[in-house]
């Protein structure tokens, strides 16, 4: 991982050093909901919480609402969690299980839900679609509803684990909304220490409360990972980091009994994707896949993996797997073409040249491909020279993510 906060393909913008020093903290934060994980939808036993594994808050909808969520069903989730919240006013798990479901909608249609793009520094700098106004109201709206209720519980009990938890969870998703949606770093930073300080007392006072070893071992990873000047800067604002602490609590939460495993695993497929440690992500990306056969993403990031390995002939049969299950119906209306655009890059990358050529003009027939951009064969040139007039295709097909979804 390099050292600097950020790394640029060209010369960088104009971008002030108090900025600079926030962004490993936003980084976190934007990691909590990556690949379409919740912070956490489950508590583990506590000294006055529910059994372990167990939804909050009890209702027959959240077990239902939980697979919507992970399987990409947006829509479905959102409308059990707010009965959920109906039946539930005054329940903080209830109103985060309905932010988390509002805001990944969100972040997932302006296409900032691509593992891609946090594998290195630069993401920072990324510009997605606007986010839309209402539901940027909704959001605020619902993390002040929760708050509300977190600090006055908490007011009453300081050492209300459960309240405690709740408000970290809050904090948490409040940092990747003013960071990726409205970016606005020092609120992002803010939130982001609140949330880890919430689940750190949290520890403090339950060191079984496995679900609190999310946020603290991600910011203890990310931290961990600065040079030793921005580390020296960070603590100032009350952070520090221990790197292989940071993958050790990430593991703990990822082999709990409980829901909160899922959302560790796959914050753990970008980490060990950042380390080069391969081996070690495909096999959670092979535990978590078949849980969630309709979620397109995992198996797709199982063919980022095989490639970033140097396997391209697995991540070549990956991809094409991924296509043919959606063009079974597998997936649904999930934009799983994606699968095609990175099957040709692939190809390309393996000199293939006609076959990429036709991946990526099967891609540009599905409809997502962006305008104006040349999807033919005769734009994949077909020798490792440049031909006169030929227009090259830059790398993943001149497409991220956020390009694709409407």
């Amino acid at each position: 991982m390099p050292s600097r906060v950020l790394r640029f393909r060209s010369s960088p913008p104009a971008v002030p050093a108090r900025r600079a020093l926030l962004l490993p903290v936003l980084f976190v934060s934007s990691l909590l909901t990556l690949s379409l994980t919740l912070v956490t939808l489950v508590t583990p036993a506590a000294a006055d919480s529910s059994a372990p594994g167990t939804i909050r808050p009890s209702d027959p909808l959240s077990q239902a609402a939980v697979d919507h969520f992970y399987t990409l069903d947006h829509d479905a989730a959102i409308h059990d969690f707010e009965i959920i919240v109906a039946r539930h006013p005054n329940d903080p798990f209830a109103l985060n299980h309905l932010l988390s479901a509002l805001l990944v909608r969100e972040l997932y249609r302006m296409g900032a839900i691509n593992t891609g793009e946090y594998t290195n520094d630069s993401f920072i700098g990324l510009a997605h679609r606007p986010a839309d106004p209402a539901q940027k109201e909704r959001i605020k709206q619902i993390v002040q509803q929760a708050e509300k209720i977190e600090d006055a519980e908490l007011n009453r009990n300081p050492d209300n684990v459960d309240m405690l938890y709740a408000r970290g969870v809050t904090r948490a998703q409040f940092a990747l909304y003013t960071g990726l949606i409205e970016r606005a770093w020092f609120s992002a930073l803010r939130n982001a220490v609140g949330a880890r300080h919430d689940h750190e007392r949290v520890l403090e006072l339950d060191p079984q409360y496995t679900a609190a070893k999310l946020v603290v071992g991600t910011h203890n990873y990310v931290v961990g990972n600065l040079s030793f000047a921005v580390k020296v800067a960070v603590a100032l604002v009350g952070l520090g980091g221990d790197k292989q602490k940071g993958i050790q609590y990430l593991y703990d939460a990822y082999r709990a009994n409980c829901e909160t495993s899922v959302d560790a695993g796959m914050v753990l497929l970008v980490f060990l994707r950042r380390e080069h440690r391969y081996d070690d992500a495909l096999e959670i990306a092979a535990a978590l896949t078949p849980r969630f056969s309709r979620n397109y993403l995992l198996p797709i990031e199982q063919g980022n993996l095989l490639r970033a390995s140097g396997k391209l002939d697995q991540a070549e049969e990956q991809y094409r797997r991924v296509w043919q299950n959606g063009r079974e119906g597998k997936y649904g209306n999930l934009h799983y073409e994606m699968a095609g655009v990175a099957l040709g890059d692939v190809l390309r990358a393996e000199k293939k040249y006609a076959a990429a050529g036709a991946a990526y003009e099967q891609w540009s027939r599905s409809g997502i491909a962006p305008k104006g951009r040349p999807w033919s064969r005769r734009n994949v040139r077909s020798d490792p020279k440049p031909r006169s007039g030929a227009k090259k295709i830059p790398s993943r097909a001149g497409c991220r993510f956020r390009q694709c979804h409407s």
